[in-house]
């Protein structure tokens, strides 16, 4: 009897310490360095922890053998009340153990990317780009030009591209209604659309910030008086059907080209936008530069532009423009009692 007891004792002890051993074993592995040579993001599949490991092991967070995989699903069934391992795009940091890989799987943010759409770009443009983003999910909703503010968004994995469109779409709707609020009590537009598509003409005329209100106020005198705006880009943007990128010079020829868009041919502002224009053109044709005698422009050839309130002083510089880049097209404007073209 006493050597049964005995027996059960060093059972017991045997045990004990075996159990003693596993459990340390198992902890050195739940806090052993992983395998992982630098940080990376990873898609964390939606399953069981079986899966969940599956996928840690093809990132090389996790070494493939047995035992790993044994620590790991211990490890999430003991620390279980730390919440839901969370199916998400999610960074870990290099050689990261099976308690950060738990601690990021639980309570990490998933991982942030952005999107940046440039002021100036078309609806064409757009669409692609979104299209071509291969992290957003669904197809890319239809949406009338000019709607979608160009700015930088954030978004996580599989954000779908119909609520990053709506999400910009919003933003344009609040920064035109702000701009128009607080627009130059005098400016002779209607509506806030026509504030947008004036500022669609603007954003494509140049790429100089401190011109932007100076060419706003010539398409507002030339409205004003009911001359044509006869603007390069709503022709480019007639002919490249809604691109914006002819791809190629404009020529002459192109100017006489019928179309809704073309401000050679037709009186007033465009039936809609020809791109996003960014705040900074918005609030140029909200606050033009006030100097009402300025109806003409004509490129500089070192990306600015000449103005001139005169016909002649305007194709003086269209023949500067030519002496100095001896090509041509520039931007033929005309007056309605001379119709001659520079």
């Amino acid at each position: 009897m006493r050597r049964l007891a005995y027996g059960l004792i060093l059972c017991a002890l045997g045990a004990l310490i075996g159990l003693g051993v596993a459990g340390w074993y198992g902890w050195s592995i739940y806090n052993r360095p992983g395998t992982l040579a630098q940080s990376a993001d990873m898609d964390v599949p939606r399953g069981d922890t079986g899966r969940v490991f599956s996928a840690l092991v093809a990132k090389d967070l996790l070494p493939p053998d047995q035992v790993t995989e044994m620590v790991f699903r211990a490890s999430v069934w003991v620390t279980r009340r730390a919440g839901a391992l969370h199916a998400a795009e999610l960074n870990f940091p290099a050689h990261a153990s099976i308690r950060d890989i738990l601690n990021v799987l639980r309570h990490a943010p998933p991982v942030q990317h952005h999107l940046t759409i440039p002021e100036g770009w078309t609806g064409v443009r757009i669409t692609e780009l979104l299209a071509n983003t291969a992290i957003l999910a669904g197809g890319v909703p239809m949406f009338p030009e000019g709607s979608v503010f160009p700015d930088t968004v954030s978004f996580v994995r599989d954000t779908t591209r119909a609520a990053i469109v709506a999400r910009l779409q919003k933003r344009m709707t609040r920064v035109l209604a702000d701009v128009w609020e607080h627009r130059d009590p005098a400016l002779a537009l209607s509506d806030p659309r026509a504030l947008l598509i004036l500022a669609s003409i603007v954003e494509r005329e140049t790429g100089t910030p401190a011109e932007r209100a100076q060419i706003a106020q010539v398409f507002l005198n030339r409205l004003r008086l009911g001359m044509k705006l006869q603007s390069d880009p709503t022709v480019v943007y007639d002919l490249s059907d809604g691109r914006g990128d002819l791809g190629r010079s404009l020529q002459h020829a192109d100017l006489a080209e019928s179309g809704p868009f073309n401000t050679y041919r037709i009186a007033g502002l465009p039936p809609a936008p020809i791109c996003s224009p960014g705040r900074a053109s918005l609030e140029a044709v909200a606050h033009p530069s006030g100097d009402q005698s300025l109806l003409y422009f004509v490129a500089t050839g070192s990306g600015g532009h000449h103005f001139a309130a005169s016909l002649e002083d305007h194709n003086r510089n269209v023949s500067d423009y030519r002496k100095a880049r001896k090509a041509a097209p520039v931007k033929i404007m005309t007056t309605p009692a001379d119709p001659r073209r520079r």
